[in-house]
């Protein structure tokens, strides 16, 4: 009896992560093809992007054809500019901190990418991403230093039924080593450890992309100190940078942290004492479970995490008038809780879904 082989499209990025999961995938017997997403990059800024350069899709054009499987290059500038980079522009201008990956995920890769898998027959899609799939469930990756799971809090399980995270169970150290060991042409490709468009930094960028409003310093009483170039350059909790822009006589006075932006004033509010910044409730908007959850699951008990690289904090998730809206209720004070990033809800390794500071 002939059994049909699962068809399933692998992102390619040129890196060792994706190679892998390719690999993987061919030899557990998967119908493989590769293909790597073409993102916009600033055409003012000499340096590549380096998730999509030219050496990047080389790099994986090399890889496909040692595994010898089909691949191409998907066009996805237009796209990725209008829904990535115009969105990180607008919440940077609205006085936020954005966090583009996010909504790349779920706008892009698990979104048009997957649909373009969909379109073409493809069982599956796949990534390189260090987090796990379990019935329509989504958890961490098993490396916790490399765990990718806090950039996939919008995604819904039934996305995820049709996604695959080959290297998922694996620590990076074992990756790395599965790629010598098999001799694939990305064992040795270093990571790229910045945002895609952001390749000449996120200070240059704004400098091209938004007109600056410069405005006042001032402290919580209210004291000006000095005068800020725009507030987008700023984000909750800053110490380094703010010095330069202070008036002389202040300059040593520090240190001094960014404690909120008052986007109506143009007011880039600063402080002295750190415990200042800590915060023992909020509010997310924009909410998403991976599963959905009935009204009578809340109060909900979850560990919370604000930031990626943050450890997980016991809170309590309680419904709010507005429908959309959650209130966070954390066990502990947690320091610059920031407006635009996501705070992504877990239970043990599961991650529950997330929300959008507010």
């Amino acid at each position: 009896m002939i059994t049909k082989k699962p068809k399933v499209l692998v992102a390619l990025s040129g890196g060792v992560d994706s190679s892998v999961a390719a690999f993987l995938l061919r030899e557990a017997g998967y119908e493989v093809t590769g293909c790597f997403m073409k993102f916009w990059s600033d055409p003012r800024v000499s340096r590549e992007n380096p998730c999509c350069s030219i050496e990047a899709e080389r790099r994986a054009r090399i890889l496909a054809r040692q595994l010898k499987i089909p691949f191409y290059v998907l066009d996805l500038r237009r796209e990725f500019k209008r829904k990535i980079v115009d969105y990180f522009l607008k919440q940077t201008k609205q006085g936020l901190t954005p966090n583009p990956c996010v909504i790349c995920n779920q706008e892009i890769k698990f979104g048009l990418f997957l649909e373009r898998a969909l379109s073409q027959g493809a069982d599956f899609m796949a990534t390189g991403h260090y987090a796990r799939i379990k019935q329509g469930r989504l958890l961490k990756g098993t490396d916790k230093e490399k765990d990718q799971s806090y950039f996939l809090w919008r995604l819904k399980s039934k996305q995820l039924r049709r996604v695959l995270f080959p290297v998922g169970g694996y620590t990076k150290k074992e990756v790395r080593a599965m790629a010598a060991r098999y001799h694939l042409s990305t064992a040795q490709t270093e990571e790229s450890q910045n945002l895609c468009f952001l390749a000449n930094g996120v200070d240059d960028f704004l400098k091209l992309n938004l007109k600056s409003k410069p405005g006042r310093i001032v402290d919580v009483a209210g004291t000006v100190l000095g005068r800020h170039p725009g507030l987008g350059f700023f984000t909750l909790g800053q110490r380094w940078g703010i010095g330069r822009w202070l008036e002389a006589s202040r300059q040593s006075q520090g240190p001094y942290y960014v404690l909120r932006k008052d986007r109506r004033k143009n007011l880039l509010v600063v402080t002295k004492n750190e415990k200042d910044l800590l915060t023992e409730e909020f509010k997310v908007s924009d909410v998403n479970f991976v599963l959905n959850l009935v009204k009578h699951e809340f109060p909900l008990k979850v560990k919370v995490k604000i930031r990626s690289r943050q450890k997980e904090v016991p809170a309590t998730l309680c419904k709010t008038k507005k429908s959309n809206q959650i209130l966070v209720k954390l066990a502990r004070a947690e320091r610059a809780v920031t407006p635009g990033q996501s705070a992504v809800f877990y239970k043990g390794e599961e991650v529950l879904g997330g929300g959008v500071i507010v």
